[in-house]
């Protein structure tokens, strides 16, 4: 057996009762986070293009919700908004190993077909497990070559949600083989946006749910797929990956859960920044300096950090203030943090943060690209007005399954992004929260939010 047939057989016979407790819990927690994150950018540009594209082209109403605004339509057009708008604001969570960001492309086609299909909250759970388990190991199994120049979550992505997608769908074995042929086939999504400051991060989470969703539908009706798009002589390995390794494809089955290795993101930014920043929050508290103590800082980091961020040098949106290094170091040093209303009100505008930004560099170092992508370290070397050298290190940044974010901090920061976006109150909040907590028990996910 193949590994693309061993991942279908594990996906095929999965069922609910096989996902341990605290797999469910883990499954809730990314579900609020990911929730959070697309009401979060409810109004903010470009999330209004896909809704009034889904309210052009789309029917006037139907079972699946879009999350900004409210309006029923069709599964399709559902997913295809909540994906967008939930990869946004960047506080989406992320798997470390396989550089993707599952939630974001999962739980929109998750949701929309459960909505669609009137499923329960317990088979949206097993649904969102099985997309996370084949996404996450997809993308290991692409390697860190694909991430050079592909957006893993837009081209894995594509297939996790048509596995969720599938899952809700009941298919066998079989039909999932022809689900990640059909998925696989449409998978897309190139870094080049980011040198200009484009919206087209947005097309990718958005297309990806969306598509994989349409994979899943057209392969329920009978559409065959490739039989073995992922490790096939023409398929996307061979057309996206020089270190591709077909053996993460089945790596522990129903023994190893990968989606509890999964991250929480803590800073409103790329999550490459993260390792750097926290490294250099609990330097800068430990020696007691501020901002202007402070005349360069050299971040030590993995390649993969240098291939994103090095696309940003002077960012002209505030998106794209998200993937610079000199800019997230900017607000950490000068304002302790740097949450989506620093990034708002300050990436850009305040003068403090743009002179920090020109002080901070990035080099390639052999112990932090050695360890990543399993493990994303924090290195920084700092040098100080008065002559000092001074070195930062953590080892897991704040959000990682080591150092994770407990179901206060999340309902905090669920709080703060519906907060951000200024469409709902504490009252509202807390309800929704209350929702999420209760999936298992949620026969009904017409109005979940």
């Amino acid at each position: 057996m193949s590994h693309t047939q061993a991942l279908a057989s594990f996906l095929a016979e999965l069922r609910y009762d096989d996902l341990p407790d605290y797999v469910l819990d883990r499954t809730e927690d990314l579900f609020l986070d990911w929730l959070g994150s697309a009401l979060a950018s409810e109004g903010a540009r470009p999330i209004p293009l896909f809704e009034a594209y889904a309210q052009k082209m789309g029917p006037a109403d139907g079972p699946a919700r879009i999350l900004v605004n409210g309006r029923g339509t069709s599964a399709y057009f559902a997913a295809l908004v909540n994906g967008a708008s939930s990869h946004l604001v960047e506080q989406d969570d992320l798997h470390n190993s396989s550089v993707l960001h599952p939630a974001t492309v999962v739980f929109p086609a998750a949701l929309a077909a459960a909505q669609d299909l009137g499923k329960s909250g317990r088979e949206l759970l097993l649904a969102s497990v099985a997309g996370y388990e084949a996404g996450i190991r997809i993308g290991e199994f692409l390697g860190r070559s694909h991430y050079r120049i592909f957006h893993t979550t837009a081209t894995v992505g594509t297939l996790a949600a048509a596995v969720a997608v599938g899952k809700l769908l009941n298919f066998d074995h079989k039909q999932f083989v022809h689900l990640l042929g059909n998925a696989g086939t449409q998978a897309a999504g190139l870094w080049e946006f980011l040198r200009d400051a484009a919206d087209s991060k947005q097309l990718h989470t958005a297309k990806a749910a969306a598509d994989g969703l349409l994979a899943a539908y057209f392969t329920a009706h009978g559409l065959t797929g490739a039989q073995n798009i992922l490790e096939g002589e023409q398929g996307m390995a061979a057309g996206m990956s020089s270190d591709a390794d077909p053996s993460k494809l089945s790596d522990r089955l129903g023994s190893r859960w990968a989606l509890v290795e999964t991250s929480f993101k803590f800073h409103a930014s790329c999550r490459h920044t993260h390792p750097a920043a926290d490294a250099l929050l609990d330097l800068m508290q430990r020696e007691g300096l501020r901002h202007c103590d402070i005349a360069k800082v050299i971040t030590h980091v993995h390649q993969g950090a240098i291939d994103v961020l090095g696309r940003v040098v002077v960012p002209q949106t505030v998106h794209q203030a998200k993937f610079s290094m000199g800019t997230v170091l900017g607000l950490i040093a000068v304002h302790g943090k740097a949450q989506l209303t620093e990034f708002e009100n300050l990436s850009l505008n305040d003068d403090d943060v743009a002179e920090f930004r020109d002080k901070v560099s990035m080099r390639l170092d052999p112990e932090v690209d050695g360890a990543y992508p399993a493990r994303w370290l924090g290195r920084v070397e700092v040098v100080t007005t008065d002559g000092r050298t001074l070195h930062g290190a953590i080892d897991e940044p704040k959000g990682d399954p080591g150092n994770t974010l407990s179901r206060t901090e999340l309902e905090d920061k669920f709080r703060r992004l519906l907060a951000f976006a200024g469409k709902r109150g504490s009252d509202e909040a807390g309800e929704l929260i209350a929702r999420v907590w209760r999936l298992r028990e949620t026969d009904d996910l017409s109005n979940l939010a």
